[in-house]
């Protein structure tokens, strides 16, 4: 029998969002995608993490999936900061295993980046973050290498609408080639939910407004020596979107950090490698307790 991953809806720091939850021991692990990714991307993690017995939330974040548009006014970051904030408190709340209680908080590419940065907060309640492949360590690569492929180009310079199914195949077929080592072993279901919030040109045209919006703050938005909690950094060895080579600043800068290269694992080992990553975070809570 499959794990129960119930899906509904959160107010998060005045946006609204999509929720998707598994009951569990432990600390609860809060998951925040990546840049125009959603929620969906962590299924897998999340069924594995259930059948271990772990509790888990992930998210859809502002301006992505199926969450509130991202206020115009203002930068980016500061905005995905309030929100992860706010679902870590509604973590701890909800899944968390009583008072006192901390969440670890993990993401992938931009939601990494977030996690790297509400650990800068010693206000937040974290056991420790796990940033995967996080964003803002080197020069981002991944817009550009989404902008320069043809065919997208083609799709959004086209002077006549473009069918929803065309526009799905497009997308679908570079997040398969540019996030992956293994295109061929993903699951078309999982491209599906990827592509399932990116339905139309105006779609593709307003998550690369909000990824040149984002760029400026990526170049810096670190203050590493002001994180004070456990950080473990994981990173596919083939990741092409994200350069691995980022990890040495946080390890260099954080004592406490440590790494973890995925073995043949491109941008999303969520994805790629389920099992192993969920062997980490499981493990993550119990080696802090060791060490503690």
């Amino acid at each position: 029998m499959g794990a129960t991953i119930r899906e509904g809806t959160l107010d998060l720091a005045g946006a609204g969002t999509r929720a998707l939850e598994v009951a569990g021991s432990g600390p609860p692990i809060v998951l925040l995608h990546g840049f125009a990714d959603s929620a969906d991307t962590w299924r897998p993690l999340l069924a594995e993490l259930a059948r271990r017995g772990r509790a888990a939330l992930a998210v859809d974040l502002p301006g992505f999936g199926a969450a509130s548009r991202l206020d115009r006014e203002g930068d980016v970051l500061p905005q995905l900061d309030r929100f992860a904030a706010a679902a870590v408190r509604h973590a701890i709340a909800e899944l968390g295993p009583g008072p006192g209680a901390e969440a670890v908080l993990a993401g992938n590419s931009l939601g990494g980046c977030v996690a790297l940065r509400a650990a800068q907060r010693p206000e937040l309640p974290l056991a420790g973050v796990v940033p995967i492949a996080p964003a803002g360590l080197e020069m981002a690569r991944w817009l550009a290498i989404i902008e320069g492929e043809g065919v997208l180009r083609a799709v959004l310079r086209s002077p006549i609408p473009v069918p929803e199914a065309v526009v799905r195949s497009v997308v679908g077929r570079m997040y398969r080639t540019f996030a992956f080592l293994r295109p061929g072993d993903v699951p078309d279901e999982v491209v599906d939910a990827f592509t399932g919030h990116v339905r139309s040109r105006r779609d593709a045209i307003r998550i690369l407004a909000t990824g040149h919006r984002l760029l400026p703050e990526l170049r810096d938005p670190f203050k590493l020596k002001r994180i004070r909690c456990p950080v473990l950094v994981v990173w596919g060895d083939s990741d092409i979107m994200v350069l691995s080579r980022g990890s040495q600043r946080v390890l260099s800068e954080l004592p406490q950090a440590t790494l973890e290269m995925v073995e043949l694992c491109g941008h999303c080992p969520q994805i790629e490698a389920t099992e192993r990553l969920a062997e980490l975070l499981e493990d993550f809570p119990a080696q802090l307790a060791v060490a503690a």
